[in-house]
Protein backbone atom coordinates (compact mmCIF):
# COMPACT_ATOMS: atom_id res chain seq x y z
CA UNK A 1 0.00 0.00 0.00
CA UNK A 2 1.35 3.47 -0.30
CA UNK A 3 1.52 5.98 2.00
CA UNK A 4 -1.35 7.19 2.94
CA UNK A 5 -1.24 11.79 1.68
CA UNK A 6 -2.23 13.12 5.41
CA UNK A 7 -1.80 16.73 3.87
CA UNK A 8 -3.74 15.78 0.99
CA UNK A 9 -6.58 14.71 2.81
CA UNK A 10 -6.01 17.74 5.54
CA UNK A 11 -6.65 20.19 2.49
CA UNK A 12 -10.03 18.42 1.29
CA UNK A 13 -11.58 18.23 4.19
CA UNK A 14 -10.78 21.99 4.43
CA UNK A 15 -12.45 22.85 1.45
CA UNK A 16 -15.58 20.56 1.86
CA UNK A 17 -16.44 22.28 5.50
CA UNK A 18 -15.18 25.51 3.28
CA UNK A 19 -17.86 24.72 0.56
CA UNK A 20 -20.79 24.17 3.10
CA UNK A 21 -20.41 27.03 4.75
CA UNK A 22 -18.21 26.41 7.69
CA UNK A 23 -15.69 28.65 8.90
CA UNK A 24 -12.68 26.56 8.96
CA UNK A 25 -11.05 28.82 11.59
CA UNK A 26 -13.32 28.86 14.38
CA UNK A 27 -12.35 26.99 17.48
CA UNK A 28 -14.17 23.92 17.23
CA UNK A 29 -13.26 23.00 13.49
CA UNK A 30 -9.39 24.35 13.75
CA UNK A 31 -8.07 20.84 14.14
CA UNK A 32 -10.85 19.05 12.04
CA UNK A 33 -8.41 18.35 8.90
CA UNK A 34 -5.61 16.69 10.76
CA UNK A 35 -7.86 14.82 12.89
CA UNK A 36 -10.45 13.54 10.03
CA UNK A 37 -6.76 12.53 7.47
CA UNK A 38 -5.56 10.43 10.51
CA UNK A 39 -8.96 8.69 10.93
CA UNK A 40 -9.28 8.10 7.32
CA UNK A 41 -5.31 6.66 7.23
CA UNK A 42 -6.77 4.00 10.14
CA UNK A 43 -10.26 3.30 8.51
CA UNK A 44 -8.51 2.86 4.88
CA UNK A 45 -5.50 0.40 5.87
CA UNK A 46 -6.65 -2.63 3.98
CA UNK A 47 -5.82 -0.64 0.47
CA UNK A 48 -3.20 -2.87 -0.70
CA UNK A 49 -3.77 -5.55 1.90
CA UNK A 50 -4.40 -8.98 0.59
CA UNK A 51 -6.75 -11.00 2.84
CA UNK A 52 -5.18 -14.18 2.05
CA UNK A 53 -2.27 -13.64 3.82
CA UNK A 54 -4.01 -14.64 6.75
CA UNK A 55 -4.62 -18.28 5.74
CA UNK A 56 -0.46 -18.53 4.45
CA UNK A 57 -0.21 -20.47 8.13
CA UNK A 58 -2.39 -23.81 8.09
CA UNK A 59 -2.69 -25.89 10.75
CA UNK A 60 -3.48 -29.95 10.53
CA UNK A 61 -6.13 -31.31 12.33
CA UNK A 62 -8.15 -34.49 12.43
CA UNK A 63 -11.16 -32.14 11.94
CA UNK A 64 -13.71 -32.29 9.50
CA UNK A 65 -16.60 -30.97 10.46
CA UNK A 66 -18.20 -27.59 10.71
CA UNK A 67 -16.12 -24.65 12.05
CA UNK A 68 -18.28 -21.48 12.89
CA UNK A 69 -16.67 -18.47 13.72
CA UNK A 70 -19.88 -15.88 14.26
CA UNK A 71 -20.85 -12.35 15.26
CA UNK A 72 -16.93 -10.79 14.38
CA UNK A 73 -18.05 -6.99 14.29
CA UNK A 74 -16.47 -4.90 11.91
CA UNK A 75 -17.14 -1.68 10.56
CA UNK A 76 -16.63 0.10 6.81
CA UNK A 77 -16.96 2.46 4.62
CA UNK A 78 -19.51 2.61 1.92
CA UNK A 79 -17.46 3.55 -1.58
CA UNK A 80 -20.68 4.96 -3.00
CA UNK A 81 -21.38 7.81 -0.43
CA UNK A 82 -18.10 7.19 2.02
CA UNK A 83 -20.66 6.88 5.09
CA UNK A 84 -19.74 3.90 7.29
CA UNK A 85 -21.81 1.00 7.66
CA UNK A 86 -21.03 -2.04 10.23
CA UNK A 87 -22.72 -5.06 12.05
CA UNK A 88 -21.02 -8.53 11.95
CA UNK A 89 -19.83 -11.46 10.13
CA UNK A 90 -20.39 -14.98 10.44
CA UNK A 91 -17.80 -17.50 8.85
CA UNK A 92 -18.41 -21.28 8.49
CA UNK A 93 -15.97 -23.60 6.72
CA UNK A 94 -15.45 -27.77 6.54
CA UNK A 95 -12.48 -28.34 6.92
CA UNK A 96 -10.53 -30.69 4.59
CA UNK A 97 -7.57 -33.07 4.87
CA UNK A 98 -7.77 -31.38 8.25
CA UNK A 99 -6.58 -28.16 7.11
CA UNK A 100 -7.74 -25.49 9.75
CA UNK A 101 -7.08 -21.67 10.40
CA UNK A 102 -6.41 -20.04 13.62
CA UNK A 103 -9.79 -18.67 14.56
CA UNK A 104 -8.31 -15.05 14.92
CA UNK A 105 -7.54 -15.38 11.39
CA UNK A 106 -11.29 -15.00 10.15
CA UNK A 107 -11.45 -11.59 11.76
CA UNK A 108 -8.64 -10.31 10.50
CA UNK A 109 -10.03 -11.40 6.91
CA UNK A 110 -12.73 -9.64 7.32
CA UNK A 111 -11.35 -6.28 9.02
CA UNK A 112 -8.58 -6.30 6.14
CA UNK A 113 -11.10 -6.47 3.70
CA UNK A 114 -13.48 -4.05 5.64
CA UNK A 115 -10.78 -1.21 5.64
CA UNK A 116 -11.46 0.27 2.69
CA UNK A 117 -13.86 1.42 0.49
CA UNK A 118 -16.08 -1.04 0.24
CA UNK A 119 -19.42 -2.84 -0.39
CA UNK A 120 -21.17 -5.43 1.80
CA UNK A 121 -21.21 -7.91 -1.09
CA UNK A 122 -18.05 -7.51 -1.83
CA UNK A 123 -16.88 -8.22 1.25
CA UNK A 124 -19.03 -11.24 2.04
CA UNK A 125 -17.54 -13.00 -1.45
CA UNK A 126 -14.01 -11.73 -0.71
CA UNK A 127 -13.77 -13.60 2.27
CA UNK A 128 -15.76 -16.55 1.37
CA UNK A 129 -12.88 -16.99 -1.69
CA UNK A 130 -10.26 -16.14 0.11
CA UNK A 131 -11.17 -19.00 2.70
CA UNK A 132 -11.95 -21.53 -0.01
CA UNK A 133 -8.58 -20.56 -2.14
CA UNK A 134 -6.26 -20.94 0.63
CA UNK A 135 -7.52 -23.66 2.61
CA UNK A 136 -9.20 -25.73 0.06
CA UNK A 137 -12.12 -26.67 2.38
CA UNK A 138 -15.31 -28.84 1.44
CA UNK A 139 -17.15 -25.80 1.63
CA UNK A 140 -17.22 -22.19 2.86
CA UNK A 141 -20.42 -20.08 3.75
CA UNK A 142 -20.08 -16.67 4.48
CA UNK A 143 -23.06 -14.06 6.04
CA UNK A 144 -22.86 -10.83 6.94
CA UNK A 145 -25.63 -8.43 8.47
CA UNK A 146 -24.78 -4.50 8.54
CA UNK A 147 -26.48 -1.50 9.09
CA UNK A 148 -25.77 1.19 6.78
CA UNK A 149 -25.62 4.80 7.28
CA UNK A 150 -26.50 5.89 3.88
CA UNK A 151 -29.82 4.70 4.57
CA UNK A 152 -30.12 6.06 8.16
CA UNK A 153 -28.54 9.45 7.91
CA UNK A 154 -29.79 10.75 4.39
CA UNK A 155 -32.45 9.49 1.47
CA UNK A 156 -34.69 6.52 2.79
CA UNK A 157 -33.82 7.56 6.49
CA UNK A 158 -34.56 4.40 7.68
CA UNK A 159 -32.55 3.72 11.11
CA UNK A 160 -31.79 0.39 12.66
CA UNK A 161 -32.53 -1.68 8.89
CA UNK A 162 -30.04 -4.20 8.28
CA UNK A 163 -28.66 -5.66 4.99
CA UNK A 164 -27.56 -9.15 5.25
CA UNK A 165 -25.92 -10.79 2.24
CA UNK A 166 -24.17 -14.47 1.88
CA UNK A 167 -21.75 -15.93 0.00
CA UNK A 168 -22.04 -19.88 -0.32
CA UNK A 169 -18.91 -22.36 -1.74
CA UNK A 170 -18.07 -25.85 -1.99
CA UNK A 171 -20.89 -27.74 -0.42
CA UNK A 172 -22.45 -25.31 1.21
CA UNK A 173 -24.05 -24.47 -2.46
CA UNK A 174 -25.66 -27.28 -3.33
CA UNK A 175 -26.48 -28.71 0.50
CA UNK A 176 -29.66 -27.18 1.97
CA UNK A 177 -29.31 -28.76 5.08
CA UNK A 178 -25.47 -27.89 5.72
CA UNK A 179 -26.63 -24.41 5.01
CA UNK A 180 -29.37 -24.61 7.30
CA UNK A 181 -27.08 -26.32 9.62
CA UNK A 182 -24.81 -22.84 9.56
CA UNK A 183 -27.81 -20.35 10.00
CA UNK A 184 -29.24 -22.13 13.35
CA UNK A 185 -25.96 -22.06 14.87
CA UNK A 186 -25.56 -18.44 13.76
CA UNK A 187 -29.05 -17.84 15.14
CA UNK A 188 -28.06 -19.24 19.01
CA UNK A 189 -27.18 -16.60 21.41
Amino acid sequence: MSKVDLQKIEEAVKMILEAVGEDVNREGLLDTPKRVSKMYEEMFSGIGEDPREYFSTVFHEDHEELVLVKDIPFYSMCEHHLVPFYGKAHIAYIPRDGRVAGLSKLGRCVESVARRPQLQERITSTVADSIMEMLTPYGVYVVIEAEHMCMTMRGLKKPGSKTVTSAARGIFENDENKRREVISFIQMS
